[in-house]
């Protein structure tokens, strides 16, 4: 045979020998030059050498990976990319689905567990392959081999790195047990892109964490790392199949799968598009992490099942309300204070809705959204009862003249009426006998932070909406009455809770209950809720805001639709267009409607014709003849009346004293005894012995008194 004779060639060499022959010996060499570099004596120095220049080798948790936002159960709210603008989330070894380890090591490295870094082995097998069919069959690289090329970042095609990533993955195993290896490989491994470890993968390529994962969909994770750019699914979704294909295959060799679960994985569908990353509570986590930038894992206090339904809802009825209309929503536990969803527009990316303007905090009019707090301080001062008689016809006080919202007057109503269709003339009468003062104190007791015009003084316009507020301060405000007028801070777990002054509440106890229950009288929008609800509406001056807050026994919600830039919108009313999206809200709050507090002790449930006197209309301070308005005075009981508390019937109950007017803290006196001083209640239960006449008499901080005579029985 001549030289050009491929057989005699191949067979004996020479200067005609094929570059395929030429080939095989080379790689064949590597092979063998590599396992003779680590069974030979007197490397010294060339390890050496190496080690010196080898990066090191960090544990999983020190690995650089995205900030994360998660929920209250660590559920992922939002990841942000790390510095060069990959995403690499964190993950551990138990956030894996355990299939996908085991494919892995079938795939990769069936001796992981036994080997100390390199599986020589496999090494040999590769080289006897390369020699025998002339290119690489099975690689001898190793998982932890693997880590050592992603941590160095070195090439490793010729012999120098080769070597180099052996040495350096003996120095990984050296350092590291075998859970810690995998932990590095399961954050470092290339899938594509900007994407780098599996939680990222799963996140863009599934739409889903990687602790739960189909076998087609762990074969596809095994084998995107070897040619990540090459197998992209959004790329080149065939190239992608035939190699989670060839996986699959080869897992049924080494009998890691059957055939018929191979067989069934190749028919499931290859995504051919990137799914976005999420980004629920948008606004709050970028808050909390410009609050605490060092933080990798931002935990709030918000449901994200909850927060992703609640922004969906705000962004398909803010479609309905208009192009540039948006809706934000606050949901929170009244109870603990925890805030469960914030959703701060209807669109975070939307730029025709300003989106990225979070209409939580943001400060706008509340129209009638104060006027709960409003008659809450006239029942807690005694001037009325929610039976009480007020007047709902043309006033002028001072220079200010309100009107009603639809320009029509009642004439005489109760108080309860007033509230629930939210008549604005008996609000001002109310307001200018409480004083705007008092209620802008009250708001502040609720962790409220009211903004008046130009910082002046509070007018009565502040009744009505004349007073910038936001819609967390509102919600906090509602959270206060749900509790029987006690403040409660709420807080989302990216910092200190607002602060609230212990002790001081907002309502006493009574007068919460009286406009809770007054509120849970309004009757709902045609999209209702299970169980009853306590809310009230609000629309502020030229349609620019609508309001709808409510609350049951547990959860409190605040809903604002409206133009981010403040421009008017026709037709925007709280009844109308909020209010429904409240009702709402709490069918997708879930679970049973928590019922309302009951009413407490000293509750009086009467119709007008049967309440004392002095509370059958609404009265002012200066109606009381002969009474300074800035001197204390007992609101209730009246002077001289008789008060049936159950004694002679055998099932005594406490008699309820309240005043009005005076400065706290006052102390109590019944028939010249003191019974109670209280920092900063205005009402007092005290149980007399048996029946007969009391003089009950209280004095304020400035030394000033009232009293009066009563018979219990």
């Amino acid at each position: 045979m001549g030289t050009g004779d491929p057989v005699a060639s191949s067979s004996y060499g020479g200067s005609g020998r094929p570059r395929a022959w030429r080939r095989r010996l080379t790689l064949a060499g590597l092979a063998v030059a590599t396992v003779g570099y680590f069974s030979a004596a007197g490397i010294g120095g060339a390890l050496h050498d190496i080690h010196a220049s080898l990066p090191a080798v960090p544990a999983p948790e020190k690995v650089a990976t995205s900030a994360v936002v998660v929920d209250r159960a660590g559920q992922l709210l939002r990841p942000y990319t790390i510095a060069d603008g990959r995403w690499r989330l964190p993950v551990t070894l138990g956030d894996v689905d355990p299939m996908f380890i085991t494919m892995l090591e079938g795939y990769e490295d069936r001796r992981f567990a036994e080997h100390r870094g390199i599986d020589w082995r496999a090494i040999g097998r590769a080289g006897l392959q390369v020699i025998r069919h002339g290119h690489i069959v099975s690689g001898g690289s190793t998982l932890t081999m693997q880590v050592a090329r992603l941590i160095d970042g070195m090439s490793t095609r010729g012999a120098s790195g080769k070597l180099r990533q052996m040495v350096f993955a003996r120095t990984i195993e050296n350092r590291l047990d075998k859970k810690a290896i995998l932990s590095l490989y399961l954050e470092l491994a290339p899938y594509g892109g900007n994407l780098e470890g599996i939680r990222a993968a799963t996140l863009a390529y599934f739409g889903k964490e990687p602790r739960r994962l189909t076998v087609a969909e762990a074969a596809l994770l095994v084998a995107l790392p070897q040619a990540p750019e090459a197998r992209r699914p959004d790329r080149d979704p065939m190239a992608a199949k035939a190699a989670r294909d060839r996986v699959l295959d080869r897992l049924v060799s080494a009998s890691v799968i059957d055939a018929e679960t191979a067989a069934s994985a190749k028919t499931e569908r290859i995504a051919t598009a990137r799914k976005t990353f999420p980004m629920l509570a948008a606004h709050l986590g970028d808050a909390a992490r410009k609050s605490d930038p060092a933080n990798p894992v931002i935990r709030l206090t918000l449901d994200a099942r909850l927060q992703a339904k609640l922004e969906q809802l705000a962004a398909d009825r803010a479609a309905k309300v208009g192009a540039k209309a948006s809706v934000a929503i606050l949901v929170a536990d009244h109870v603990t204070g925890d805030i469960l969803a914030s959703v701060g527009s209807a669109g975070f990316m939307d730029g025709d809705r300003n989106g990225f303007v979070d209409m939580v905090s943001a400060i706008r009019s509340p129209g009638s959204t104060l006027k709960p707090l409003i008659y809450g301080l006239a029942f807690e001062q005694g001037l009325a009862h929610p039976q009480s008689l007020i007047e709902d016809r043309p006033s002028a006080f001072g220079g200010y003249a309100p009107v009603n919202f639809d320009g029509f007057y009642r004439g005489t109503v109760t108080v309860h009426d007033a509230l629930t269709q939210s008549l604005n003339i008996p609000a001002v009468t109310v307001l200018d006998a409480v004083g705007p003062a008092r209620l802008v104190a009250r708001l502040k007791r609720a962790a409220a932070n009211p903004k008046l015009p130009d910082l002046s003084a509070p007018g009565l316009a502040i009744g009505l909406g004349g007073v910038g507020i936001s819609l967390e301060d509102l919600v906090s405000v509602y959270a206060a009455l749900a509790r029987g007028g006690r403040p409660v801070a709420l807080h989302d777990g990216s910092g200190p809770p607002a602060k609230i002054e212990e002790g001081a509440p907002v309502l006493e106890p009574l007068a919460a209950w009286y406009v809770s229950d007054i509120l849970a009288d309004v009757p709902p929008p045609t999209i209702g809720a299970r169980g009853r609800i306590a809310y009230k509406t609000g629309t502020s001056y030229g349609y620019r805001d609508a309001w709808s807050i409510g609350f049951d026994g547990r959860t409190v919600i605040g809903v604002w639709v409206g133009r981010a830039d403040g421009a008017p919108v026709p037709g925007l009313s709280g009844i109308g267009t909020a209010a429904p999206i409240l009702f709402e809200s709490f069918d997708r709050v879930g679970g049973d409607r928590a019922p309302l507090r009951p009413a407490p002790a000293g509750a009086l449930i009467a119709s007008n014709g049967d309440l004392p006197a002095p509370l059958r209309h609404f009265r002012t301070p200066d109606m009381v003849a002969g009474k300074a308005p800035d001197r204390p005075e007992i609101a209730f009981p009246p002077d001289g009346v008789q008060v049936d508390l159950g004694i002679r019937a055998g099932d005594p109950g406490p008699l309820i004293i309240k005043i009005r007017n005076g400065k706290p803290p006052f102390t109590w006196f019944a028939n010249g005894n003191p019974i109670a001083q209280t920092p900063f209640a205005r009402s007092e239960s005290w149980e007399p012995d048996g029946p007969g006449f009391v003089t009950l008499s209280v004095v304020d901080s400035a030394g000033r008194s009232d009293r009066v005579t009563v018979f219990v029985e």
